[in-house]
């Protein structure tokens, strides 16, 4: 046991909730100093990737966030379109604060048709486009946008260069889908990479209602 540990040991109640007080104004006082710093309030552009479950459900919960602000939010779900999602039902209940567009046909590998796929990313992309230069909406989801990026349906630069040179200043911008392209990561404000750890598909247990849809 170290000196420090061994004195810890020996201390009272009263002696821990004193230090432990002492220690977290402490960091109080450091973590207001950097929030003081922190004054720039813009539209963010979020990329959720990776191989591990959550990428949308992460993106649904900032949908969330948003109209508890208040907030109007777009969403287009790119190759999600014949999926009764849970999240699409409860979302439905909001009608005059989000709007939801499911453009996609279902997976690549499902429609097993690429000119298909092609065109219905394109449709989504118009629609994208739309929903963020529009006054209405202050969040647009683009869910699974990264996997029409990553087969090519879509060119990743025209994407970038659409959201640098016309997103507009204070407008959310949340993108999910594995394998997000370098040139939108680079670009993008916020990315989180969602690692799998661990996944009963895996073991053989399918999709779970409430889970996974």
């Amino acid at each position: 046991m170290s000196e420090k540990s061994a004195l810890v040991a020996e201390m009272s109640e009263e002696e821990l909730d004193a230090r432990h007080a002492e220690k977290m104004k402490k960091k109080k006082a450091a973590r207001d100093k950097i929030l003081a710093t922190k004054t720039q309030e813009k539209g963010l552009v979020i990329v959720h990737t990776g191989k591990g479950k959550g990428k949308s459900t992460a993106a649904f919960g900032l949908v969330f966030r948003a109209l508890g602000n208040g907030m109007r939010v777009g969403i287009v779900q790119f190759v999600k379109g014949k999926w009764d999602t849970g999240e699409r039902q409860a979302l439905e209940r909001f009608p005059g604060e989000v709007t939801i567009t499911a453009m996609g046909d279902g997976f690549t590998w499902e429609t097993q048709d690429r000119q298909r796929d092609i065109a219905a990313a394109r449709a989504a992309w118009e629609r994208a486009k739309a929903l963020i230069l529009d006054e209405e909406h202050q969040m647009v989801l683009l869910d699974e946008l990264n996997i029409v990026l990553r087969y090519e349906y879509l060119d990743v630069a025209e994407v970038v260069e659409f959201l640098r040179e016309h997103k507009p200043a204070m407008k959310h911008v949340v993108v999910t889908g594995r394998n997000a392209r370098e040139e939108l990561i680079e670009f993008a404000d916020l990315v989180t990479e969602m690692e799998m750890v661990k996944h009963p598909f895996r073991s053989g247990v399918k999709a779970q209602r409430g889970i996974e849809f």
